[in-house]
């Protein structure tokens, strides 16, 4: 169980962190790409806001559409337009490699200007440009170019600029955050790993707190227990039998199942439990566990039926396999429906790497929510299952926990579920 809880923690601290991981990786290239296509479309504005071309640049923050005449210095200075993208500089006009390509009004390829960039040809550019507008978008990417269209008095203008650079840049960046990503996330969980034992200290401590306090009191009781049997004993001896005698030996046998059944609880929750191992007929272990179980239910007005597959064998321990379909098998009988039916069955699965035991009975009023709190210790539903008017059914709620730390101890799984007003109860044995 501490292996198994030291697991989960570190299973989920691993998968939080991994989100965490995702989310700001993937952050952060997302708000880069995002950035590097909005400074290339900033870019191709100003190209088609400039008819094609880029303006000067204006240190002062300004761009020129025309050179000023400093003639007349009375003269207002021409129309001058306010530097819209503060990464354009000096050196941008340089530094981009564009071309431009230009349609009439009815999609008619008019002119093309690759005199900013060497890697396409004008037929290679009239070629993009036909593509875009049978596509009818307005921007996009298309190879190695993020283009953009505007509205020119003759038609329309394409413009193409190369990013090639920065969609490398950008595989870069992503490249190199996954990588120091994955080292780091590696590098944590070694961490996680390595100091589980220490966070859930203090559970373990618990733990064992809990396990030896089951001990020491089950052997403390069955003292007084053992007294108060022999004192009802010499009472029955002296006087006869009567109501009060009687009820003191039933209350005295069902703390002595309670105890037994903490005790063996306790023992088959531990590291390592002392199983043995072997292989053996579980058939015939299956049908004699359930065979006694045939009488019990025919007193109590219900069938019980046997559905056993001949000649399968198991690795595991008899024994515990035994008490497993006997604390199913119990728990069928006492919480099926008045003149119901109780199932056993034990089959290989479909892909025959699995021995898969179930145990049902006819349930009309089934548990509502997680089924799975069957199997937590000392939880009992008798008013969400069958019940005769008023009758408790009896048990001490701790059958199916000793039942689901049998199966965890050979490494297998068990469940339950409610269908077709059944409550069926399935150990997968591998």
């Amino acid at each position: 169980m501490i292996k198994r809880l030291q697991r989960k923690f570190v299973v989920i601290a691993a998968v939080c962190l991994l989100i965490v991981e995702f989310t700001i990786i993937g952050g952060i290239n997302g708000v880069n790409i995002y950035q590097t296509n909005k400074n290339a479309d900033d870019l191709l504005n100003i190209i088609i806001e400039n008819d094609g071309r880029f303006p000067e640049f204006d240190p002062k923050g300004m761009k020129h559409d025309k050179p000023q005449d400093n003639s007349d210095s009375a003269s207002p200075p021409e129309s001058k337009k306010p530097d819209k993208h503060r990464g354009f500089n000096e050196e941008t006009k340089y530094q981009t490699r564009y071309f431009v390509v230009y349609a009439d009004s009815n999609g008619e390829i008019t002119k093309v200007d690759t005199g900013h960039v060497a890697a396409v040809s004008s037929s290679q550019a009239i070629e993009y440009g036909k593509s875009v507008l049978d596509s009818g978008k307005t921007s996009g990417t298309s190879g190695n170019y993020r283009y953009k269209t505007g509205d020119t008095d003759k038609g329309k203008m394409i413009v193409f600029m190369d990013c090639r650079s920065d969609s490398a840049t950008k595989n870069r960046f992503l490249l190199v955050s996954c990588a120091i990503g994955a080292a780091g996330y590696i590098l944590v969980c070694l961490l996680i790993i390595i100091f589980s034992k220490r966070a859930i200290r203090p559970v373990v401590e618990s733990f064992e707190k809990q396990k030896q306090f089951i001990t020491d009191a089950g052997h403390e009781i069955k003292t007084p227990l053992a007294i108060i049997s022999a004192n009802t004993e010499v009472l029955e001896m002296v006087s006869e039998p009567n109501q009060w005698t009687v009820s003191i030996k039933n209350q005295i046998t069902r703390l002595n199942g309670l105890l037994k059944e903490l005790l063996s609880l306790a023992k088959m929750e531990e590291e390592k439990p002392a199983l043995t191992m072997a292989d053996f007929n579980i058939s015939d272990a299956v049908y004699d566990a359930a065979s006694p179980f045939t009488t019990l239910a025919e007193t109590k007005g219900k069938k019980l039926t046997i559905d056993v597959a001949n000649g399968l064998s198991y690795h595991g321990d008899e024994g515990a396999i035994r008490q497993l379909v006997s604390i199913l098998t119990e728990n069928a009988v006492k919480y099926a429906d008045e003149d119901g039916e109780i199932a056993v069955k034990l089959f290989t699965s479909h892909n025959g790497k699995e021995t898969d035991l179930e145990v049902s009975n006819t349930c009309k009023e089934p548990p509502q929510g997680d089924l799975t709190k069957l199997f937590d210790r000392f939880y009992r539903d008798d008013s969400s299952r069958s019940r005769s008017k008023g009758e408790k059914k009896g048990g001490y709620g701790i059958g199916l926990s000793i039942a689901q730390a049998i199966v965890r101890s050979h490494k297998s799984k068990i469940s339950c579920k409610a269908e077709n007003g059944m409550m069926i109860f399935t150990a997968q044995l591998k």
